[in-house]
């Protein structure tokens, strides 16, 4: 059974991706970075999403010599011109404060009307082999910015992140529905026949 790595210690999202890659009848032994501690961040200094995600899946490859997979992914405002961006997690000028990087947002577009408060989720998904070879897919869910934080669940952005076609929050929603729609659901899902092309070619 191949071995693939994915570059994350976040358990919730190696459960995920390996969820979906059963799901597609993919034979693989999916394991995270807790495998690897001698392993260690790799900085994101890219300027996209695709960017950022083959520097972690290339560094993870080369440190592992097993097929690696990465992703990077952020919150896309229209009336900031498509940022945060890259710099979701830092928005506020510290890496990880959500609390502060939501309320900064809100702050800038408080004056946007209803009518042009649209926004996306994307996400970068990569996959890079020891080789050197490179794949990237990527995958979106868009929506709208409420005015006011509603839900307790995920993470970052969620609590003010009104998708398209539903009336709750990605906060105010499970993980379960959440996962359904979201950006990384939809990128990983569209890596898998990649993943499947890759394995094939490598048997």
């Amino acid at each position: 059974m191949t071995r693939i790595v994915l570059a994350t210690r976040n358990a919730a999202k190696v459960r995920e991706l390996r969820d979906i890659l059963a799901d597609a009848g993919l034979k693989v032994e999916l394991v995270g970075m807790e495998e690897f501690p001698e392993i260690g961040e790799v900085a994101e200094t890219g300027l996209t999403f695709a960017e950022n995600a083959l520097l972690k899946a290339h560094a993870v490859a080369r440190g592992t010599g097993l097929p690696a997979i990465a992703d990077d992914s952020g919150l896309c405002v229209d009336a900031l011109n498509g940022m945060p961006g890259v710099f979701s997690a830092r928005w506020c000028g510290r890496h990880g404060d959500d609390q502060a990087n939501l309320e900064l947002l809100l702050a800038q577009i408080a004056d946007v009307p209803e009518g042009r408060r649209g926004a996306h989720f994307a996400c970068a998904a990569a996959l890079a082999l020891p080789s050197g070879e490179e794949h990237v897919v990527e995958g979106a869910v868009y929506g709208t910015i409420c005015r006011e934080p509603r839900g307790t669940g995920g993470f970052g952005y969620d609590p003010i992140f009104l998708p398209d076609g539903h009336d709750r929050t990605t906060a105010e929603m499970t993980p379960e529905e959440k996962n359904a729609i979201s950006h990384r659901g939809r990128a990983f899902r569209a890596l898998v026949p990649v993943i499947s092309e890759v394995l094939t070619a490598r048997a």
